[in-house]
């Protein structure tokens, strides 16, 4: 692990380091960067793979302040200035998702293509928003208890065995440090409209067990993009489908990333 200060933060990454395209890949809310080992592995023989912990998440150490995710682009736009990378491939995983959009909005000369995994452009629906905010007043006063561990998990990973790895990290971790990564997620913009202003191409991959993000919004969300092709559906994939699937997960960014203009 590496560490870098930028904004105020001291925002942990890896680094594979090489002479290949730059690739940085951004985490899931309550996940870290190494929820991305599988697709580290499959992507470093040809390429340099970065990824990192956002705020609030992992080894990052911030302040605890609010935040939002035009912030945590900002955080990454600076990682690729303390790298000395100028311009890389950017993706991310539902909240990272969300995160490499607005990179790609405010920073499009730094994006040479987007990879989008479980992931939409939209806000929260209004329906859940209630019971996420009650789960997340009680997970910052008191820790996860079995039950929301159980429907948090169901959501984000849907698996029981890597919920196994996941649930002792979540409990290990200070409880409030969910309150601000939290808030960020139930209170976020919408940004649909403005998809059409970005030009990157765009990879949308979307698992059809997905519990948190409807395939319905993936696939506004490869309409909206101008240079994003059909969504790539992975059969039986939940919201983590980069972890569940790792196999046609990896295929589909490898096949991405070998058709993009040098």
């Amino acid at each position: 692990m590496s560490s870098a200060s930028v904004n105020g933060v001291q925002l942990a990454y890896d680094d594979t380091q090489g002479n290949g395209p730059p690739v940085v890949l951004s985490h899931g809310f309550l996940m870290d960067r190494t929820m991305f080992e599988p697709q580290v592995e499959a992507l470093r023989p040809h390429f340099r793979v970065i990824t990192w912990d956002s705020r609030g998440h992992g080894d990052t150490v911030d302040d605890g302040r609010p935040f939002s995710y035009w912030d945590l682009a900002s955080d990454c736009v600076a990682l690729l200035d303390h790298l000395g990378v100028e311009r890389a491939v950017v993706g991310g995983m539902s909240q990272g998702g969300f995160v490499a959009l607005r990179v790609a909005l405010t920073a499009p000369a730094r994006v040479r293509g987007l990879i989008l995994l479980d992931t939409q452009a939209g806000t929260e629906d209004p329906d859940v928003v209630p019971l996420y905010q009650a789960m997340l007043d009680e997970w910052v006063s008191v820790g996860p208890s079995d039950e929301i561990a159980e429907v948090v998990s169901g959501l984000i990973i849907g698996e029981p065995e890597l919920s196994k790895t996941w649930v002792p990290r979540w409990r290990a971790r200070p409880h409030t440090s969910i309150a601000m990564p939290g808030q960020a997620l139930i209170t976020r913009d919408d940004i649909t409209g403005r998809l059409g202003e970005i030009a990157a191409p765009a990879l949308v991959v979307h698992g059809t067990a997905d519990l948190s993000i409807t395939m319905e919004k993936a696939q506004g969300l490869a309409t909206g993009l101008p240079h994003s092709g059909e969504v790539v559906a992975i059969e039986g994939g939940t919201h983590s489908a980069n972890l569940t699937h790792p196999e046609p997960v990896n295929r589909a960014i490898l096949q991405f990333l070998a058709g993009l203009p040098a």
